[in-house]
């Protein structure tokens, strides 16, 4: 049922983050400095992986997409809630409020899809060793990460949709420091049942059977390894598995912790924080993940590192 003195909003006020006025300018030099690690730290991956032909495998294939998804995630909030910082004016346009939706939408559901194809990748690495190479041919790994960026855009593409249908009334401030579909719809005047119903059915989907794929890949990989237990493949198997382990526990488990954990407070702050840990800190620590407890990354990022000194002597 609609409210009434119903318009049609032009835009939205977003109240960013619950900061005091005088901590603004710590929190703009924090965020600043995290974000510009993220892209950096995300593109240092990218270049390492295309110079150094020994990364030219499907592990690192998918790791650089990961890359380029992260950087691509934390663009669609962070610069907005920087300017944000330092503007009287915290207003979105419409459209850009509901473009913004999508990307968010979009690349959490790559960043999601792509964990569970690399824990896949690493499966067959390590339990079929001998086939790896066949089984994960080219096009194979080009048809995954197609499949993946064709489901993400389905997904976002039909909460957009729908989202576009729904009247909004002269309510428009919105908690958080992005536009977010749980807050839009409840910003909305119309019948919000079908997006609840989708968001309930495809939310099933796209990050229940994912995780569900991750951890039946380890299930095996944990069973390969007891079957010949020895200090030698348990080993390789940490260093196969290693930094991609670590990622997909920062994932998923930021999510149980903020959103299963009872000490955290009101769910206003609840969501903020998790928004914050999403799209800031996890983009931010998955290059240092990766390049820390990853021996391939860290021989060929020395070797790039030798081969700048040898060109600036």
């Amino acid at each position: 049922m609609r409210r009434e003195n119903q318009s049609n909003v032009s835009k939205f006020l977003l109240l960013g983050l619950p900061i005091q006025q005088e901590q603004q300018g710590m929190f703009f030099a924090l965020f600043l400095g995290v974000y510009l690690t993220t892209v950096l730290g995300n593109l240092l991956i990218i270049l390492l992986i295309r110079l150094d032909p020994r990364l030219h495998t499907p592990m690192y294939f998918f790791l650089s997409h990961l890359a380029l998804t992260d950087i691509s995630f934390a663009s669609v909030t962070v610069p907005k809630m920087l300017m944000n910082m330092q503007a009287q004016d915290h207003s979105i346009s419409y459209a850009g409020c509901v473009t913004q939706t999508y990307f968010f939408m979009f690349f959490a559901c790559i960043d999601n899809l792509l964990l569970t194809v690399m824990a896949y990748d690493r499966y067959v690495a390590i339990c079929h060793p001998l086939r790896y190479t066949i089984i994960m041919r080219e096009e194979l790994c080009i048809c995954l990460l197609a499949g993946c960026w064709l489901l993400s855009c389905a997904y976002a593409l039909t909460h957009t949709l729908l989202l576009a249908q729904l009247s909004f009334c002269v309510d428009n401030i919105i908690p958080n420091f992005f536009c977010d579909l749980a807050a839009l719809l409840q910003l909305s005047c119309s019948d919000t049942s079908l997006n609840e119903l989708v968001i309930y059915t495809s939310g099933a989907a796209v990050f229940i059977f994912p995780p569900s794929g991750i951890l039946v890949s380890y299930g095996r990989i944990g069973i390969s390894i007891l079957r010949v237990p020895s200090t030698k493949g348990i080993c390789k198997a940490l260093s196969t598995c290693g930094s991609h382990l670590s990622v997909v526990s920062l994932f998923y488990g930021t999510i149980m912790a903020l959103y299963f954990s009872p000490s955290f407070g009101q769910s206003h702050y609840k969501g903020i924080i998790a928004s914050v840990m999403y799209t800031v800190v996890t983009p931010m620590l998955n290059p240092f993940i990766y390049s820390l407890r990853n021996r391939d990354m860290t021989l060929a990022l020395e070797i790039l590192i030798r081969n700048k000194n040898l060109f600036t002597t």
